[in-house]
């Protein structure tokens, strides 16, 4: 496995790859890996033939310093994960090989942009959308490898390789969780040990609330979920909304002819979790 820091150096292996006739596999990351990054590494070297992981903890999309303050950093064990993986490339720049410049690109994603995650943490996507563009012109991949605990961000990175016509196929990945649900996160690791155990309460509120469609209309259930995870002391929900997977608009009955998905953000202390759930 391969760790290069500079955008030449990469450059030159991808093309020497590529010259190779393999394809070029990308799994975008910020580091603090966890079992939930690895699932995606591993399903970018069954789909490639050569994959990439990139460790960048993006600025851009902090909203909020303290956040960025925060997230965990670690790359020598990132690496050391990293190493009996399908990776075969680590991609781990400074902040000024992303951007030599100030990136003042305004993307526009319309609704997609302006509800849940958009609304609560103004910029957040726009910061998503500079960072993975601009990581997308670097390593030129064929596909890219995204998780669906993101849910949100998935749809805008749809929507901005659409609007930009990349060249890149991107894959949308299952949640991967914890033995008592929680959705993996690197920011799991924040969490004190009496906080982790509560935050196992927000999977298992939103996987009772799949088995009351037929008690509840959605505005109902919608506040079922958020009354049943405040009821924990440890936790405080920002939103939860069901919503239209496409559109990402909320939903008003259930029978409205779509896939439906319950989103959340819920803060246990200081650390902001989120997670999603599709309704049948």
């Amino acid at each position: 496995m391969q760790i290069v820091k500079h955008i030449n150096a990469l450059r030159k292996i991808i093309d020497g790859k590529r010259e190779e006739g393999l394809s070029i596999g990308f799994v975008p990351t910020m580091g603090a890996l966890h079992p939930g990054h690895l699932s995606l590494v591993d399903l970018a070297g069954q789909q490639s033939g050569f994959v990439v992981v990139s460790i960048f903890v993006n600025p851009t999309q902090f909203n909020d310093k303290g956040d960025l303050e925060r997230y965990p950093r670690d790359l020598q064990k990132d690496i050391d994960l990293l190493a009996p993986s399908a990776c075969q490339l680590v991609f781990a720049p400074e902040t000024d090989e992303i951007y030599p410049e100030s990136d003042t690109r305004q993307f526009n994603f319309g609704t997609l942009e302006e509800v849940m995650e958009g609304k609560f943490r103004p910029g957040h996507f726009n910061g998503v959308a500079q960072v993975v563009s601009r990581l997308f012109e670097i390593v030129q991949p064929d596909k890219a490898f995204f998780g669906q605990k993101d849910f949100q961000q998935l749809a805008i990175i749809n929507e901005m390789v659409r609007k930009l016509s990349l060249p890149v196929e991107v894959i949308a990945c299952p949640i991967i969780r914890e033995d008592d649900g929680l959705a993996m996160s690197s920011r799991n690791m924040l969490l004190s040990a009496e906080q982790r155990l509560n935050a196992a309460h927000i999977s298992a509120t939103l996987f009772e609330a799949v088995n009351k469609i037929g008690e509840f209309s959605v505005e109902n259930l919608c506040s079922w979920v958020i009354e049943r995870i405040n009821q924990n002391e440890f936790l405080n929900t920002e939103y939860f909304e069901i919503v239209n997977s496409v559109t990402l608009l909320p939903v008003k009955s259930w029978d409205e002819p779509c896939v439906k998905v319950g989103c959340i953000a819920v803060h246990c202390g200081k650390i902001r979790l989120i997670d999603n759930i599709e309704f049948k």
